[in-house]
């Protein structure tokens, strides 16, 4: 791994206006915000892929390479357009970064990690049995489903309107953590931001 090798930031998410607010879909939220930081716009890819390519960080030397990609398969297919756009980019593993919703972690609250489990996550799950787990995470919490709600009816909820009043900030917040792992690594971008 060089720091000319490029980036691959994928968000997670299912295709269609139907899921764009939903829960599940935090991951393209940030790659949204990413591509707009980028001045760049979404464009088809062969890999059944929305791509934006552009740099993050300083310009001049200390900037990176990045290819933000919204795969274009749903949430448990996620595993085939990775591994197309890092055969395709050339992105070694330690460069290709997952933003996705996590269960388990508090509404808007971060944790960046490397490698690790899925934790029933069917976009890491396809994304592990492509390319094995040692891959990056940013996990954007969205806390559990109230009651005896299915986790499956819930993530495919959209924020509720509580929410919503903060999820600017935190989508925001993720996408300074995803620039901050690509630019300072993964330590020091931890220190900052998980919490």
């Amino acid at each position: 791994m060089t720091d000319t090798d490029p980036w691959l930031v994928v968000g997670l998410g299912n295709p269609g206006p139907e899921y764009t607010a939903n829960r599940h879909n935090v991951g393209f939220m940030v790659a949204d915000l990413l591509a707009e930081r980028m001045g760049g716009r979404f464009k088809a890819h062969k890999a059944r892929a929305q791509v934006v390519e552009g740099r993050i960080g300083a310009p001049g030397p200390g900037s990176r390479r990045v290819v933000v990609a919204k795969p274009l398969s749903f949430m448990n297919l996620s595993g085939g357009p990775t591994t197309a756009l890092r055969d395709f980019y050339k992105v070694p593993l330690a460069n290709i970064i997952a933003v996705h919703d996590e269960l388990d972690i508090d509404f808007g609250a971060l944790r960046l990690k490397l490698g690790g489990g899925d934790n029933g996550h069917n976009g890491l799950k396809s994304i592990t049995k492509s390319l094995g787990p040692d891959y990056h995470r940013v996990r954007f919490g969205i806390g559990r489903p109230p009651g005896r709600m299915p986790v499956a009816d819930f993530v495919l909820k959209d924020f509720s309107s509580v929410e919503r009043k903060e999820l600017d900030y935190f989508v925001d917040r993720a996408a300074d953590a995803v620039e901050a792992l690509v630019a300072d690594g993964l330590e020091r971008a931890q220190s900052t931001y998980n919490t």
